[in-house]
């Protein structure tokens, strides 16, 4: 995937369209809670700076459906990102219109102004010609640095590009897609995926497209236990999708005729109830006591999955194995996530909750790649083309 960068392209005096990601959660006093997606963006913004170019930053943020709200303005991010660069953000009142055109006219080299939230108008998420018309006539060229949404077509992702010559990606894109693209083309092997979270039917399209890219397929979390009833066991209480029990056998069937080594656990962690104090034990996966939840893996299952994890060179993760945010059921999770980072792997994770994990045990740092995408992440793992990396100059 060549797709041209920022650091290809003359930008000196030109207007820059960034499309970034700030869709970031605010506190109660509308100010920004958690700024790690800002924080994402920096480097093209301040590599664009430095080149003397004028930047124009695009972003949304919550769902206001195409209507103006004020608490969902981006004026705290402003703020927040003033403070990171230790430079004046100047906040556009909309991101279209005479006025708006008016503020980028006045921009001067290395300034930067933050259009206001792009979904308080429809047209974004229509990705209206017209809309993406009016956003193309503030800039020269595109730059779409926001992987997070790169799975939609929207006006500021898809539309744009349309209505203007030049079209690369920013720094945090471009690293996003040599890790995931790269990993999934030509990994080291052997390779390895870690799957967990919720449900199996949030990673069907994921399980059939690592099928046949890697060697070992390890599942965990609420989505195990579908696949262990498919196996023909009782699993209690436990999360399972009974409607998709029939899928679980085809993709087990499937595993066995490619000979890829799908595991399931061996033990794992029952509760009583679903709260963080419940009464709880460690059971093999033939022992679920009907009327007790599975809320994690157990010491035996930990054991079988860290020995393939010590052989891996490379290691997709998507998705937490158990109530990582309940301390009784979190040591699985935990002891995985140690063993990913003393594996030496080339390691690669994504999603929320997998993050969220890897933060509360301070090992973010000592992962090779953490995917900032969410939905774009589960969509490139399920092998599917996103909209707003096919537009891009290569």
């Amino acid at each position: 995937m060549a797709i041209k960068c920022i650091d290809e392209i003359e930008i000196t005096g030109k207007r820059l369209f960034i499309r970034v990601d700030f869709n970031v959660p605010l506190g109660d006093d509308g100010e920004v809670k958690d700024d790690t997606r800002i924080k994402a963006a920096l480097s093209t913004i301040r590599y664009a700076v430095d080149k003397g170019a004028k930047v124009l930053l695009a972003s949304h943020l919550g769902r206001p459906k195409g209507t103006a709200m004020p608490e969902l303005s981006l004026a705290p991010v402003a703020r927040r990102l003033s403070g990171l660069l230790g430079k004046e953000v100047a906040m556009a009142p909309d991101c279209v219109g005479e006025q708006v055109r008016s503020l980028v006219e006045k921009l001067k080299e290395g300034e930067i102004l933050l259009l206001e939230n792009l979904r308080f108008h429809a047209e974004e998420t229509a990705n209206d010609p017209e809309f993406s018309k009016q956003l193309a006539g503030l800039a020269d060229i595109y730059v779409n640095d926001a992987f997070g949404t790169a799975h939609r077509a929207h006006a500021s992702t898809e539309g744009i590009v349309h209505h203007l010559e030049v079209a690369v990606c920013g720094f945090l894109m471009k690293r996003e897609i040599e890790y995931l693209i790269n990993a999934l083309v030509a990994p080291e092997r052997p390779f390895v995926a870690i799957l967990g979270g919720a449900k199996v039917s949030d990673k069907i399209g994921v399980v059939k497209n690592l099928m046949g890219k890697v060697d070992t397929i390890l599942i965990g979390g609420g989505m195990a236990y579908t696949f262990l009833r498919a196996r023909g066991y009782e699993v209690g209480r436990s999360l399972m999708e009974d409607d998709k029990v029939p899928l679980a056998k085809g993709i087990l069937k499937e595993a066995q005729e490619r000979k890829v080594d799908l595991r399931l656990p061996l033990d794992v962690v029952v509760a009583k109830d679903f709260t963080p104090d419940a009464e709880h034990k460690v059971v093999t996966i033939k022992e679920i006591p009907s009327g007790w939840t599975a809320m994690g893996i157990g010491p035996q299952t930990v054991e079988a999955f860290a020995a393939v994890i010590s052989k891996a060179k490379t290691i997709v993760w998507n998705g937490p194995l158990g109530v990582f945010e309940m301390q009784a059921f979190a040591a699985g999770n935990e002891a995985i996530a140690k063993a990913v980072v003393a594996s030496g792997a080339l390691s690669i994770v994504g999603g929320g909750d997998s993050i969220a994990a890897l933060n509360a045990l301070g090992l973010t740092d000592k992962i090779t790649h953490i995917s900032t995408g969410g939905g774009a992440t589960l969509e490139l793992l399920e092998g599917k083309t996103l909209p707003g990396i096919a537009v891009l100059d290569r």
